[in-house]
């Protein structure tokens, strides 16, 4: 006999921070671990979507974070609520409702997760139109409740944190909506972790103080972040394990100016053991990004968040330093100070410990799972949305018919007014 076809879930992200694609990745994994009956399909929707634009659009929008993050910040904080400008902008993001059909009927998924919050406004737009009806699921991966994530067929939010889910409902999602897992990440955080061993696999001092330093997937740290000089000012000898990502030409030109330094230094670049460093550290230094900062909590690591973003690293730093799991520090003077701090007070240090276990969340992973069953199985109940329109007018009641044909071949159409009755057999 033949094996079952596998239900595709479809899991859309975007290579525009690390992040998004890092939680897709994770709920891909925990998904092949613990659902076996399930084919996840991760796509980067702006590669999909717009495959000519994106190399342009990425770097553009990379380097104008890096240039100028002030006018970022501004409009994000422009854009925090719905108002005309958050829609003209998500409208510039979201457009490619043709090629988005298209994938939903190449791949034809019972669900779709996503981590990318433009992809989330593309698949409601669909929805809204009626041009779709699979269940969507976004997962927030920042502490944010920025519009952009907010769109009004959403069938279900995962978000990171209580506080966040308390910040939804008074926005007037309704709480059954909405559900609290923590930011997913890999399943290999959940795996237990022998110190002494990883000490010797890394070549690492057990006698000194370990500091992880991570700048994102792009290694945004800017100019002159550490030079020899400037670290000998620390009272202490430290090792330092610098992960510069993809940027290479940073990791270069540190490997050139820490030469000399009387700590012990590790520059690297994009590596897959991020864990293993995080487990063997004492505090790392970070942007505070959604998703690094969650592995970090999942392995009790204490922060300090450099050089926050203004937008949605500000929203995150607020979260962390409210839960007393890190400190900020704004420039190169107040992160000396509060690693010398920290390394004196080693009390402190063991409460922010401490205090990441009240917000962590190692099975984020594997907690979105049954969230996105639970979409699926509310699809099959109820096989419609009573809230999807019935009609659609012009070019879109022409690409309805097309998705209605694919999808539900036993529906009759009334082609003039795009009003769809559902056929005698009941299907």
């Amino acid at each position: 006999m033949a094996n079952k076809k596998k239900d595709k879930v479809l899991i859309l992200t975007g290579a525009f921070g690390e992040g998004h694609l890092q939680a897709a990745r994770a709920i891909e994994q925990a998904m092949k671990i613990r659902s076996p009956k399930a084919d996840p399909v991760v796509v980067d929707f702006m590669e999909w979507v717009h495959p000519t634009l994106f190399p342009v659009s990425h770097y553009v929008y990379m380097k104008g974070i890096e240039k100028f993050p002030n006018l970022y910040g501004y409009l994000y904080r422009k854009t925090y609520g719905r108002n005309a400008l958050s829609k003209t902008l998500t409208g510039l993001f979201s457009t490619g409702m043709r090629k988005t059909l298209r994938m939903l009927e190449t791949i034809r998924p019972s669900v779709i997760v996503s981590t990318y919050p433009f992809a989330s406004s593309m698949i409601s737009k669909l929805k809204e139109y009626g041009l779709t009806d699979i269940p969507l699921v976004t997962v927030i991966t920042d502490h944010t409740h920025h519009s952009s994530w907010l769109h009004p067929y959403t069938d279900h939010y995962v978000v990171g944190s209580h506080m966040l889910r308390r910040q939804l409902i008074r926005l007037g999602i309704p709480g059954r909506k909405i559900s609290c897992t923590g930011i997913p990440i890999k399943p290999s955080f959940l795996k237990p972790v022998n110190k002494q061993a990883l000490y010797k696999k890394y070549g690492l001092d057990p006698a000194l103080p370990a500091v992880l330093v991570m700048g994102g997937g792009e290694g945004l740290f800017g100019d002159g972040l550490f030079t020899a000089e400037k670290l000998d000012a620390v009272p202490f000898r430290m090792q330092l394990l610098i992960v510069c990502g993809h940027n290479e030409k940073l990791r270069a030109r540190l490997m050139d100016d820490l030469k000399g330094t009387k700590h012990k230094v590790f520059v690297l670049g994009y590596i897959d053991y991020v864990r293993d460093l995080m487990a063997v550290s004492d505090v790392m230094i970070t942007k505070p990004g959604g998703v690094t900062t969650a592995e970090a909590l999942a392995m009790e690591l204490p922060m300090i968040l450099y050089k926050a973003l203004p937008g949605q690293e500000e929203d995150n730093a607020a979260f962390l330093t409210q839960a007393g799991a890190a400190v900020e520090a704004a420039d190169e003077g107040t992160l000396i100070r509060c690693l010398a701090r920290l390394n004196e007070n080693r009390a402190q240090l063991a409460k922010m410990k401490r205090n990441t276990l009240s917000i962590q969340n190692r099975e984020a992973a594997f907690r979105v799972l049954s969230v996105i069953d639970q979409a699926k199985y509310a699809r099959l109940i109820h096989a419609s949305d009573p809230e999807m329109p019935d009609t659609a007018h012009g070019k879109y009641a022409r690409m309805r018919k097309k998705a209605l044909l694919v999808h539900h071949p036993h529906e009759s159409l009334d082609e003039r007014s795009g009003t769809v009755w559902k056929s005698s057999s009941g299907y």
